[in-house]
């Protein structure tokens, strides 16, 4: 489905199915790049594989071996990797006391395994030339938010494997980088933005008074795989209309 050209890269995106990773792929493939896509199967993959003519992988993100497969057959096909990013990710809110353990595993699973399976496969085909991987992880990984405990665990292990990961393939020129998002309006949070009082309540969190869309996370990750940028490693970027870091009042700054 065709080759990159001499100034193109090759990344593949991992849960390219999904808001943040479908507009990333979309916003890659129109900026030159060859864009490789995995997802579980789905009409949504199937859709965007044809939309962007190019070769998809239909595997659960939490099984390292597929992973590690998946990476070395695009490496094989395409001749190299430049990039990977891992957009998977699921949202659990509820307490501790009400998680079952069923529920844990699988957020766990959804969002930690599959990132680490993602680093593993990177540390074993990209390491000989070298390349930027970004993994998704949440601002409830950075501030105490209720009814997030699994999923800000998960997503704080993100943080923490991401790295280590930087400091062990700084040497073979393999970047690792992390986005955390505040709410972004997609699929997977429908339930929340769709309900009036819960996006009420979700848009007053954020200091800049709205919610998050795909684009503008999908903007941030282009900047951290591209080689313009290969000075940047083992940081984590918020794209989260000011949730970790800002409180604001919206009183407090007179509009006469």
């Amino acid at each position: 489905m065709g080759e990159p050209t001499s100034n193109s890269q090759v990344h593949l995106i991992i849960g390219a199915s999904g808001g943040i990773g479908a507009a990333l792929s979309q916003r890659l493939h129109k900026a030159g790049h060859k864009v490789l896509l995995a997802s579980r199967g789905s009409d949504r993959l199937d859709a965007l594989a044809s939309e962007l003519q190019t070769t998809k992988w239909q595997i659960d993100a939490g099984d390292i071996g597929a992973v590690e497969t998946c990476v070395s057959e695009a490496s094989r096909e395409f001749g190299r990797i430049d990039g990977i990013v891992n957009c998977v990710g699921s949202l659990l809110l509820k307490p501790a006391h009400l998680t079952n353990e069923q529920e844990w595993h699988d957020t766990l699973a959804t969002n930690l395994t599959s990132a680490f399976a993602t680093v593993r496969a990177a540390g074993k085909i990209m390491a000989n030339r070298g390349g930027s991987v970004v993994l998704m992880s949440s601002a409830a990984a950075r501030i105490g938010l209720p009814s997030h405990e699994a999923i800000a665990a998960a997503k704080a292990g993100i943080i923490g494997l991401a790295q280590s990961a930087a400091a062990s393939y700084a040497s073979r020129n393999l970047r690792f980088n992390v986005v955390a998002p505040g709410l972004i309006q997609t699929k997977m949070t429908r339930k929340i933005w769709e309900s009036e009082r819960a996006a009420a309540n979700s848009t007053a969190m954020h200091a800049l008074g709205r919610l998050g869309e795909p684009q503008e996370v999908a903007s941030l990750i282009a900047w951290l795989i591209d080689p313009a940028n290969a000075w940047v490693t083992g940081e984590v970027f918020g794209v989260d209309g000011g949730l970790g870091n800002v409180r604001s009042n919206p009183k407090a700054v007179s509009r006469k």
